[in-house]
């Protein structure tokens, strides 16, 4: 059966498992980039709140030859246990002063949002847009987000300018800049120690999060010093939404090599909504600041 299908059948059998005491319904949620997700929601009369399961994956295991009778049973189990965790109150999200010390900002492309950013509070950076987020106590939702829109800023009497300035103290003590280099990361990944003469000159520029980490290009310490450490300007090249890559700009190769290669990059592995650019950037160790190539 085609996607629509499933999910009609789906609702239709999750509604009959659940009662009726549960209203089931489908919810298509816009994620970044302009990605269209479909989902489920199932909300007791009782929740406040509750997860949307998204329904591409699960459908996924469909085609691949899982009973569809054992997909909703793992919907109905996925929702048992979020809603146990994420069955909050919350009314405290209205008052700012309990909101403020975890509000935190993100970089996203702009084109690719246009949608979004009609309706949330943002600013403008090169062909990207800062926004913002409010981010969840990790106990109780692990690293669940939500963003914040135009009407959560006028319910907590803010500005754009406000909300920068909150989440700019927040930033740095509440989502550390990561510096690490590309040896470094191979061995944590793989455990496999680069013989030196392997070891790429490339490093990874995160948060400890390694959640919108992309962002720390605004508040980092670390390009400075590694820029003067190798004598040189180094290229920034957008490796998704939570990190980018940085190389010193020696001119071996020429930009249009790198563009070729963020580009290669994101459309073989990087998920559509985690794409954050096709642009190439430059830390300009003469002028302190970072600024966009045009090759």
């Amino acid at each position: 059966m085609d996607f629509n299908v499933f999910t009609e059948n789906i609702v239709d059998l999750v509604s009959k498992r659940m009662g009726r005491t549960y209203e089931i319904r489908v919810t298509k949620v816009t994620k970044n980039n302009d990605v269209e997700l479909t989902g489920i929601v199932v909300m007791a009369k009782s929740d406040n709140i509750s997860p949307t399961i998204y329904l591409e994956g699960i459908y996924q295991e469909y085609l691949e030859g899982t009973d569809i009778e054992i997909l909703v049973d793992k919907i109905i189990s996925i929702y048992e246990d979020q809603i146990r965790d994420i069955n909050l109150d919350m009314e405290f999200f209205r008052d700012f002063g309990r909101v403020r010390n975890r509000i935190f900002y993100k970089l996203i492309n702009f084109d690719k949002n246009r949608k979004l950013l009609e309706d949330v509070p943002f600013f403008r950076w090169h062909d990207l847009a800062i926004v913002f987020y409010y981010a969840m106590e990790e106990e109780l939702v692990g690293k669940a987000s939500i963003t914040i829109h135009v009407n959560h800023m006028t319910m907590w009497g803010q500005s754009v300018d406000s909300l920068y300035r909150t989440a700019q103290q927040n930033m740095k003590g509440g989502m550390p800049e990561l510096l690490i280099s590309m040896r470094e990361l191979l061995v944590e990944m793989t455990g496999i120690a680069m013989e030196r003469e392997e070891e790429i000159p490339m490093y990874v520029l995160t948060n400890q999060e390694k959640l919108f980490g992309a962002a720390a290009l605004l508040y980092s310490e670390q390009l400075k010093k590694l820029a003067e450490c190798m004598g040189c300007d180094l290229l920034i090249l957008p490796s998704s939404i939570h990190e980018v890559l940085l190389i010193p700009d020696d001119h071996k190769k020429g930009y249009d090599f790198y563009v070729k290669m963020v580009e290669e990059v994101n459309r073989t592995q990087v998920e559509p909504e985690e794409v954050l650019s096709y642009r190439l950037y430059r830390y300009s160790r003469k002028r302190a600041e970072i600024e966009e190539i045009f090759s």
